[in-house]
């Protein structure tokens, strides 16, 4: 009976199954959002919070452009990168970057002026949006869009959620 080599298999199937869950584990699935309207933290918005909306508001309807981060047209991460510079805070450029660099918050007691990620693609984090409160935000959708309202209610958008995050 040769255990050395039954042993040396079974092990490489086990170091396989852990790098395979570990992998697994490391892809985020959606976020789990409740049912109803998102539960917004009850704190009144401080003046950054509010001037962030401001911003994002008076941006609805303009056209969505790739890699636009202007009023002549924005991508996702341009909105949210102009947004915030527009009140003095620096992000990154992309939406992975974002991701990445954000303070990582619950889905559940979101304040307006966060930021929620979706998963478009195979990426985590390839589409961000402007929470606005109420289970709202406010997004540069796609190519031949413009910049625009949607709802967590919807259940595309909630199907996609991977999480939330914030600058402020």
């Amino acid at each position: 009976m040769d255990r050395g080599g039954s042993g040396a298999v079974s092990g490489g199937w086990r170091i396989t199954w852990l790098v395979f869950a570990l992998w697994l584990g490391g892809c985020a699935g959606p976020a789990r959002v409740p049912d109803a309207a998102l539960l917004d933290d009850p704190r009144p918005l401080d003046e950054r919070r509010q001037a962030l909306l401001r911003q994002a508001d008076g941006l609805v309807g303009t056209p969505y452009r790739y890699g636009g981060a202007d009023r002549r047209g924005f991508d996702c991460s341009g909105l949210v990168l102009y947004v915030h510079r527009a009140i003095g805070i620096a992000v990154p450029r992309t939406a992975a970057a974002q991701w990445r660099q954000a303070r990582k918050v619950p889905v559940t007691g979101l304040r307006a002026g966060d930021l929620l990620f979706f998963r478009i693609d195979r990426g985590k984090g390839d589409h961000i949006a402007i929470y606005a409160g109420g289970g709202r935000f406010i997004h540069a959708p796609s190519g031949g869009k413009a910049v625009a309202r949607a709802n967590l209610a919807d259940p595309y958008w909630r199907g996609q959620l991977v999480g939330a995050g914030s600058y402020l």
